[in-house]
């Protein structure tokens, strides 16, 4: 289970990465704000796990 969801944390900051790159090279400021949104919540998410594994030893 943590691998999944380690897996869909780094998914979610690359998709995120991507869409807001895109949409700064276009101007589209709300997409690149969605973006950051998506990018920030990988990092959460990520780090969630990462103190899930903390605990775990």
């Amino acid at each position: 289970m943590a691998r999944n969801e380690k897996a869909k944390a780094k998914m979610e900051q690359v998709k995120g990465k991507t869409k807001e790159a895109s949409a700064r090279a276009v101007g589209n400021e709300s997409k690149s704000g969605e973006g950051r949104a998506e990018r920030a919540k990988g990092d959460l998410r990520q780090a969630k796990e990462k103190a899930k594994d903390a605990f775990r030893k």
